[in-house]
């Protein structure tokens, strides 16, 4: 039991050394990654239209 409670005390003290990010901070980064995903979305989206395209004209 004693090694149960120093393990918590151990993580509640490393956990006051975190330094958390400010919320202007975590806001940047979310909108960098709805952004990158929805160009990559579309990217990929592109190339499999074109893809298809191109398999049509092959096998017509």
């Amino acid at each position: 039991m004693k090694k149960i409670i120093q393990f918590f005390k151990e993580c509640y003290a490393e956990l006051k050394k975190v330094v958390w990010p400010s919320k202007e901070d975590v806001w940047s980064s979310t909108k960098v990654v709805i952004f990158s995903t929805l160009a990559m979305a579309l990217l990929l989206g592109l190339i499999d239209f074109l893809l298809v395209m191109g398999i049509e004209v092959i096998f017509r």
